[in-house]
């Protein structure tokens, strides 16, 4: 097809090439935003004129654009006209290359891959659903109530109504034993774990059991505290427990392994807290997603069993947001002095959001957030498994019905490639590679950790189905 221009909105030099014409033009359009030739909010001309200037069906240019908004490379909206999106990958850098270079894999420079439109990359909610009506009824209502003296720097713990709001929410919904004078608050999970860095350094501890597959800013965070990690063998039941010696102390995510997905086995629960009691170690019981189970109930904290050798670390980032840097710590009474004092009375989490939590919590508000929330992520995981079915059945899902993402096994030697390819279809994606400790003593395993909680709900078939078409 000839090279054309549109004189309306923006002169559109388009080289629509393809199998069929509806194809090539939305390849046409894709790769002049991926290049950057159409910036983020750049107005394109209707239709009509479109298809007027390329001499082609107007339903054939209103498909094309649909199937560019379905995908979020544009948006369509009534009375503006359809535009570049503002998240479009946009990219200065020139073309992505050719169908030949991917499928040879040939090495390009990082700044040419594009901005992704889909982020299926693990560890973040869905952020268009938090509870902003609910929320602004909560900050109001705890404002109101709030005592003057709660606006000063007040206990390094935190405020006493959010530790008492905590404890009977544990207690009830996570089988964890404590009461308002041992939970401390604290501005994120890595906030709490370099605290008890520090504290365990103090204690003379050298070296932290970890889990094969995590996340490395955690391991990072207790190298800078002067710690070394060790990591612990993997398999089929979870982290081997049994291959803990000495005193010290191990770093577990027992309700659902990042990433692997799996619970820790009851039997091995069982040997880690004997293992504690026996050599007066302690167990950081990172419970970062716990409220989302879909198969049955949630398997209880670890913590319940031993509370005196287990400290309990939960989260808002998974429930609600991570930008509001709430997280809470059940600490065992021997440790709550130590903990405090490495926290300092300054380094506190904002007074009104903490009052706020508190009322949210309380008011049966949060519960109910919960509960719609599992049951839309549910409902992801579950047409996520129906589509490998149907379009990947060489790719497998594993781990339990649980939490924000899902684990999907590869043929061999696949993963590289497959998350290549997923760059260049603007689809932020990580390999499992990506989670593996560099010393652990287990044999790589070729996958994808798919995040199905951080697309909104309109985004979530467009990004689906991107996924699909990457896959083996």
């Amino acid at each position: 097809m000839a090279e054309s221009w549109a004189t309306l909105g923006v002169d559109l030099h388009l080289e629509p090439a393809g199998p069929g014409v509806r194809r090539g033009l939305t390849d046409a359009l894709r790769e002049a935003v991926r290049t950057g030739r159409l910036v983020p909010g750049t107005r394109l001309p209707s239709s009509r004129t479109l298809a007027a200037d390329l001499g082609i069906a107007r339903n054939t240019v209103a498909d094309a654009y649909g199937d560019l908004v379905a995908e979020g490379w544009l948006t369509a909206r009534q009375g503006s006209g359809t535009r570049v999106a503002m998240g479009a990958p946009a990219s200065p850098f020139g073309p992505s290359p050719s169908a030949d270079a991917r499928q040879t894999g040939a090495v390009r420079h990082p700044r040419e891959i594009p901005r992704p439109v889909h982020d299926l990359v693990p560890g973040t909610p869905d952020l268009a659903s938090f509870p902003r009506t609910q929320w602004l009824k909560a900050a109001r209502r705890a404002l109101a109530a709030a005592p003057h003296h709660a606006l000063g720097y007040g206990d390094p713990r935190g405020r006493p109504e959010l530790r008492t709001a905590l404890a009977g929410h544990l207690a009830r919904v996570r089988g964890v034993r404590t009461d308002p004078d041992h939970l401390l608050v604290c501005a994120g999970f890595s906030h709490g774990l370099r605290i008890l860095g520090t504290v365990l350094r103090a204690r003379g501890v050298t070296t932290v059991a970890v889990e094969s597959y995590g996340l490395d800013v955690h391991w990072d965070l207790l190298a800078r505290a002067g710690l070394r990690t060790r990591p612990l063998p993997f398999d089929e039941l979870g982290t081997v427990t049994g291959e803990l010696s000495g005193p010290g102390a191990v770093l577990l995510t027992p309700a659902h392994q990042f990433p692997m997905g799996v619970p820790l086995h009851p039997d091995r629960r069982a040997a880690v807290t004997d293992w504690a009691r026996r050599t007066g170690g302690l167990i950081l019981e990172d419970d970062y997603d716990g409220e989302f189970r879909y198969d049955r109930q949630p398997v209880g904290a670890l913590q319940g069993l031993d509370p005196d050798r287990v400290v309990y670390l939960g989260t808002a980032s998974k429930s609600l947001a991570p930008g509001l840097r709430l997280a809470w710590m059940a600490l065992p009474p021997s440790l709550m002095a130590e903990v405090t004092a490495a926290k300092g009375p300054s380094d506190t989490c904002g007074v009104l959001d903490q009052l706020t939590l508190a009322e949210f919590i309380t008011s049966g508000a949060y519960d109910r957030h919960v509960r719609a929330a599992r049951l839309r992520y549910r409902r992801r995981r579950d047409t996520l498994v129906e589509a490998l079915a149907t379009r990947a059945p060489d790719v497998r899902p594993t781990g339990i019905a649980a939490g924000l993402h899902a684990v999907l096994r590869l043929p061999p030697g696949t993963e590289a490639a497959v998350v290549q390819a997923a760059a260049w279809q603007g689809l932020a994606l990580h390999g499992l590679s990506r989670f593996r400790h560099e010393q652990a003593a287990v044999a790589p395993l070729d996958a994808l950790v798919v995040g199905y909680g951080t697309p909104p709900d309109h985004a979530w078939a467009a990004a689906l189905d991107a996924l699909c078409r990457v896959l083996p």
